[in-house]
């Protein structure tokens, strides 16, 4: 099973998948909602840790492995930022590789976590234990990650049942505790710094 951003980056994976010896893509989607669907026919499911859908990761792996044990979860990320760390825990039922990986990396990440052993990109790792303490707090990266793509405060407030005023001040303390002078480069700082 694949989730990925992108209909063409799914599809051009998907054909990569398939003209590996041994594999078969069951399914694939471009939200977490498609993971449901044919999460009972999957063996593994290769996840792109920014596709859309209604969970964050790590609820979204802990309701994966109450209601389907056996599914194996291979994210592919950027980075891997200090709030999903705790998902090494769940290893070797989540792996994680870098989406700068080679189709012979993901061939042999898939291989791997199917065989029930621990997959972790080493860059991913590094960055994560060699990333600055993060100042925010989790809701203030919740709602500094719902305004990555400029998203108004009103609609985030709505999404995440909070008032304006409400989401307004996580995202002025957000900007004050990254040293940004707007809501924008505070984004960019926690991310390139992995807090979001």
């Amino acid at each position: 099973m694949l989730l990925q951003r992108g209909t063409l980056w799914r599809a051009a994976t998907a054909a990569l998948l398939e003209q590996e010896a041994g594999f078969r893509v069951v399914a694939q989607g471009g939200s977490v909602d498609a993971l449901w669907e044919t999460a009972s026919v999957a063996d593994v499911a290769v996840l792109d840790a920014e596709v859309p859908g209604p969970c964050e990761i790590e609820p979204l792996c802990d309701k994966v492995g109450q209601q389907y044990p056996d599914l194996r979860i291979l994210f592919l990320m950027e980075r891997l930022v200090g709030d999903q760390s705790s998902l090494w825990r769940q290893a070797p039922r989540i792996g994680m590789l870098a989406t700068e990986s080679s189709p012979a990396r993901l061939f042999e990440g898939i291989r791997r976590i199917a065989g029930g052993e621990t997959v972790l990109d080493p860059a991913l790792a590094v960055a994560a234990l060699t990333a600055g303490s993060n100042p925010l707090t989790d809701r203030e990266r919740e709602v500094l990650r719902k305004s990555v793509d400029g998203t108004p405060a009103k609609a985030i407030a709505a999404e995440l049942y909070l008032s304006i005023g409400t989401v307004r001040n996580y995202l002025s303390r957000a900007v004050a505790k990254t040293g940004g002078r707007s809501r924008f480069e505070a984004v960019r700082i926690a991310q390139d710094e992995g807090w979001i």
